[in-house]
């Protein structure tokens, strides 16, 4: 019997998925982008917000069951004040990250100082059941110490995780890459993405195409699937693909003709059913009336 084979095959991505415009108070504006549009394919993100803010506008709130994720852009200005239960207060700079895995739960406040404005990412990930109960933990990562890969035609931020072989830091809850990326016109990246791991692509600006280069095996059926004359998924700038999780590896392309902005995040599926209530992600509506209930006698913590 000869030896088995493999070939890589160029698939389109799915089909892109429009924010849905979002607004609260006089200094926020969002695109948002919730799981149920991705038909399950965001997993294990609940919600991402594409966001600036101007001034404070949610005020000290309560998370649960997951973690909120704060990604900063470089082109922030100013200081985003981030304030938790667990006792840390501190300024983000533009290009910061603060991951905030609550557990069981914490207290939450974050607001750009007066004249400044923040642009960025705010991402919900859930928690596995059996961590939901976890105590809360917290990472700040300086935008000093994120990798910066460069070549011809692309910059990219490893804000989190691991590409091209070069490791960045690591999460508190689920492992996950995170890249900030800038493409140049006819500027071209690739990330190469481990089998297992959900993988989502948000066009910031500009404009961006993503193309799949699977492995498959010699009796695979490339045919199964549906590609475009040259491979590419356009996304429009404020639109977003899921890539469900492959059973083999595939090398994700991304490119741009005339120059954008794109973030990456990537991670393996929970595969787990939750329910969600505002700032809380538990496993059953019965564990959502018991947080809310630790949360109004005062259980959670406090910023103050």
């Amino acid at each position: 019997m000869s030896p088995s084979t493999t070939t890589p095959t160029a698939r389109p991505a799915p089909l892109p998925v429009a924010g849905q415009p979002f607004t609260h108070g006089n200094g926020f504006d969002a695109l948002s982008f919730r799981h149920s549009q991705f038909d399950g394919a965001m997993d294990p993100l609940v919600m991402v917000d594409h966001y600036t803010m101007s001034e404070p506008t949610f005020g000290a709130h309560p998370h649960a069951g997951m973690s909120a994720v704060s990604i900063l852009f470089e082109d922030s200005v100013g200081r985003f004040h981030n304030r938790d239960s667990l006792g840390h207060r501190i300024d983000l700079l533009p290009g910061d990250l603060y991951w905030l895995k609550a557990g069981r739960g914490a207290v939450h406040d974050e607001a750009p100082t007066p004249g400044s404005r923040t642009h960025g990412l705010q991402v919900f990930v859930n928690l596995p059941a059996a961590h939901k109960q976890d105590a809360p933990d917290a990472l700040h990562i300086s935008h000093t110490a994120m990798p910066v890969l460069t070549g011809e035609g692309y910059r990219v931020r490893l804000v989190l995780g691991e590409t091209g072989g070069i490791e960045g830091a690591h999460s508190p809850a689920l492992p996950m890459t995170i890249l900030d990326g800038q493409l140049e016109a006819a500027g071209t990246f690739r990330h190469a993405s481990p089998a297992g791991h959900a993988v989502w692509i948000l066009a910031v600006e500009g404009e961006l195409a993503v193309r799949l280069d699977e492995t498959v095996t010699p009796d695979a059926n490339p045919a199964a699937t549906p590609t475009s004359a040259d491979g590419l998924t356009r996304i429009p700038a404020g639109q977003a693909v899921a890539l469900p999780a492959a059973d083999l590896a595939r090398t994700l392309t991304l490119v741009s003709s005339k120059g954008g902005h794109f973030a990456l995040l990537q991670a393996v599926p929970v595969r787990e059913a939750f329910v969600q209530q505002g700032p809380f992600v538990m496993s059953s509506q019965e564990e959502i009336n018991t947080v809310q209930a630790a949360y109004a006698r005062g259980e959670l913590g406090s910023v103050d």
